[in-house]
């Protein structure tokens, strides 16, 4: 993604810049010779995260770019308000802001310290709004006004609240606000959009989280700098609303190798896939299955079912199917024909099955090899449906091209 020189001149207001995806999207910005507000809470040198505010706009203004160092915790109104005036004062005005800050906390609701739910909450989404409000004055002045957030694309499949709820609904927040404010302040020209990446980015807190290994099969900030850039460039009036993925804002932007973003290149084709995307469903969620699948009879008809799935049975099916199996290949196995292309395995599903089949060995090898048909199997009572009959009935078809397969 070559720089233009298009914000040249600008202010840009970026939370939590001092590192990573923040500081990415300040080096990039800062190429074509904008003002870069670095607003982050790291003064001193941190123990284990790299990076302050003052090295951050030493390396901005090495890019071209003129560099505010201003400590910020982006739940004090006041710090945010004395920010936000400084900036003012230096520069003349705010042109961009970029909701970059976030905590994060991968924990169930009983590991949940009520301390870290609040610094999640205060931080993403009471931080996100209040910086947004803060700068909105001076954003209405700007011939080129844009607020991108660092969120995801909402999305209410339960597979993401799950495993950390109070998180996701932190995370949420910052996306509510784009699907708010864009509206709100589309008569002011100001274009709100939300920014997330396809696949994990390395950062220093990603590391922290996941181990050093996680690097070789992540790709660098510099995919999100860049991606944010394309977005920021673009005109406000009409790019606004938008929950953006990096690589589709790269490619429809021309940029044709993405190989060059990943940390490691032999892992380009191998990168572990980011949360909070529902296509990201059976990369994620579809290897732990594959693991976890004994072998057997059963596990063969899942095989055959995996090979004929496709994202036009998807979209004509629309529904989660869970089996309880007993007998003597016993066990729990689901079909997911609801999101992206389609995914099955051993195991419960990944979101809340709409409808569940209990019925044993000999009779589910008997209806998946045609030899029983499901209304039969279900009037003689060897086959129990809780949930949804007419979408249970679907499942006939699936039955169907195995047979003929």
């Amino acid at each position: 993604m070559i720089n233009t020189g298009k914000l040249a001149g600008k202010t840009v207001f970026v939370t939590g810049a001092s590192r990573g995806i923040g500081k990415a999207i300040a080096l990039k910005v800062a190429k074509d010779g904008a003002n870069v507000v670095v607003a982050a809470k790291t003064a001193e040198p941190h123990p284990k995260l790299p990076g302050t505010i003052y090295t951050a706009c030493e390396e901005i203004e090495k890019a071209g770019g003129k560099g505010l160092p201003c400590i910020v915790d982006v739940r004090d109104e006041k710090a945010v308000q004395s920010a936000v005036d400084e900036a003012v004062k230096k520069f003349g005005g705010i042109d961009i802001l970029i909701n970059n800050a976030s905590a994060i906390s991968l924990t169930g609701t009983a590991e949940t310290e009520m301390k870290r739910y609040d610094l999640m909450h205060s931080v993403n989404t009471r931080g996100t709004f209040l910086v947004s409000k803060t700068c909105l004055p001076h954003l209405k002045k700007s011939s080129h006004a844009h607020i991108l957030n660092l969120s995801p694309p909402l999305s209410m499949n339960p597979i993401w609240f799950k495993d950390h709820v109070a998180y996701t609904m932190a995370k949420y927040g910052m996306s509510m606000c784009v699907l708010g404010m864009h509206e709100e302040f589309k008569p002011f020209n100001i274009a709100v959009n939300a920014l997330w990446p396809k696949t994990v980015v390395s950062t220093a807190a990603v590391i922290m989280l996941k181990g050093r290994g996680s690097h070789d099969f992540s790709r660098t900030v510099d995919i999100m700098g860049d991606s944010a850039y394309a977005i920021l460039t673009q005109d406000p009036k009409t790019c606004t609303g938008n929950f953006f993925v990096d690589e589709d804002v790269l490619r429809k932007a021309g940029v044709t190798d993405l190989k060059q973003y990943a940390c490691n290149p032999d892992n380009a084709d191998k990168l572990a896939p980011d949360y909070f995307l529902d296509d990201n469903i059976p990369a994620i969620f579809g290897a732990e299955a594959k693991k976890a699948a004994p072998t057997g009879q059963i596990a063969e008809v899942f095989k055959k079912i995996d090979g004929i799935l496709s994202p036009e049975t998807v979209s004509k099916t629309q529904a989660i199917f869970a089996f309880n199996v007993s007998g003597e290949e016993e066990g729990k196995w689901f079909l997911d024909l609801k999101n992206g292309g389609g995914l099955c395995g051993h195991g419960d599903p990944p979101a809340a099955p709409d409808v569940t089949l209990t019925m044993d060995t000999k009779n589910f090898l008997g209806l998946f090899s045609g030899k029983m048909k499901p209304t039969t199997a279900y009037m003689m009572g060897k086959l129990k449906i809780q949930g949804n009959l007419q979408q249970a009935m679907k499942l006939e078809k699936l039955m169907k091209k195995l047979e003929d397969k």
